[in-house]
């Protein structure tokens, strides 16, 4: 074998040789002036950090609390309800497509008579605005925000008041309201802009409103629409002059409204439109009070409890309704007694007189 290759391979044990040779004398000499190289323990428990967590969940948006839309972005600002006239002098209204919630009640002579509510939409205009009636403070006292009206009988005025109500009336002088020229004969051409209502707000009115209903998250988990039974039109009858008519329409999701057999519409031309259609039956009684031809003004009693339906995605299912006093929220429930759930979208609540209303499901 050749000498370089007998060279190169001793050299690797030579050197561990070597470098044993040397730890062996440090040793003996008492080691180095140096410090030593620190050396791990690994007779201690390695600790190791935990995995950080998965990110938190998106918070759930906001949803108005009258409609149970989800917002994007929610101005504070009460709810302000007015009062809209349904005679046939004053169609087309304007700014009824625009309300969150809309109770239809039935006033003197037959007729009917609208309070819209507002909240999540800020109309330019609306109107006809017309006066107050006794069973008002009953449907708006649960809100804890505005009225807009134009006349009203002093005793409905401080019944309002009293149920602590911020009252904005044409006839106290509060802004806002004018009379529309080309539209119709006064008394029914008096209209109103919603923004200078608002800004009429004092401190103890300006909050958001408290939710009214029980909304589900989706259209598909309300009530009507989960056990309801089909109901393509929901016909109503007020009196022998208020025969309203709900159809349900597919491509909008939505009920839409006629007087009578003529497709109701406002002053834009666009349709009257509702999510739900709920019906209570309710009690009308004599207020004792006359109106200045000198009818008696009915009132709705809309205390106690009461049958009723609530109408979703063109299906129908019978409800209770209970209300416990003037300022409570009314609660609607199922047979079962579990809360009545509507889709997300705008309410219209007609209170259908006992014995002399009906409804009829079609």
């Amino acid at each position: 074998m050749p000498t370089a290759l007998i060279r190169t391979r001793r050299l690797p044990a030579l050197l561990v040789v070597a470098a044993g040779a040397m730890s062996l004398l440090a040793a003996c000499s008492g080691g180095s002036s140096e410090s030593p190289t620190p050396v791990a323990d690994v007779s201690q428990p390695t600790v190791i950090e935990p995995a950080k967590g998965a990110p938190p969940a998106p918070a759930a948006p906001p949803r108005w609390p009258l409609t149970g839309v989800a917002a994007t972005d929610m101005p504070v600002r009460p709810s302000l309800a007015v009062k809209i006239e349904n005679s046939g002098e004053a169609r087309p209204q304007t700014g009824l497509d625009e309300a969150d919630n809309v109770w239809e009640e039935v006033v003197e002579g037959g007729i009917s008579r609208f309070v819209a509510v507002y909240h999540s939409k800020v109309p330019a205009e609306v109107g006809p605005i017309r006066s107050v009636r006794p069973m008002d403070p009953a449907i708006v006292a649960p809100m804890h925000g505005l009225i807009a009206f134009s006349g009203g009988q002093p005793g409905f005025v401080n019944e309002l008041k009293a149920a602590g109500i911020q009252t904005i009336s044409q006839d106290a002088g509060a802004a806002g309201f004018y009379r529309k020229k080309g539209v119709a004969p006064a008394p029914h051409n008096v209209y109103g802009t919603p923004e200078t209502f608002w800004s009429q707000a004092d401190a103890e009115h300006s909050a958001t409103p408290p939710t009214q209903f029980v909304f589900a998250k989706k259209a598909e988990s309300a009530s009507a629409v989960v056990s309801g039974s089909p109901a393509g039109t929901v016909s109503v009858k007020l009196s022998g002059y208020a025969k309203p008519t709900w159809s349900w329409d597919a491509p909008s999701s939505t009920y839409l409204r006629s007087e009578g057999t003529t497709p109701a519409v406002v002053r834009t031309g666009a349709r009257m439109a509702a999510t739900n259609i709920v019906t209570l039956s309710v009690q009308l009684v004599n207020s004792g009070t006359f109106d200045p031809a000198g009818n008696p003004v009915p009132e709705t009693v809309l205390e106690g409890t009461g049958d009723g339906t609530l109408s979703s995605g063109g299906k129908s299912v019978p409800v209770r309704w209970a209300k416990g006093s003037v300022g409570e929220v009314l609660t609607l429930a199922t047979a079962d007694g579990a809360p009545a759930t509507l889709a997300p979208g705008v309410t219209w609540i007609e209170l259908v007189p006992v014995g002399s209303g009906s409804v009829t499901m079609g």
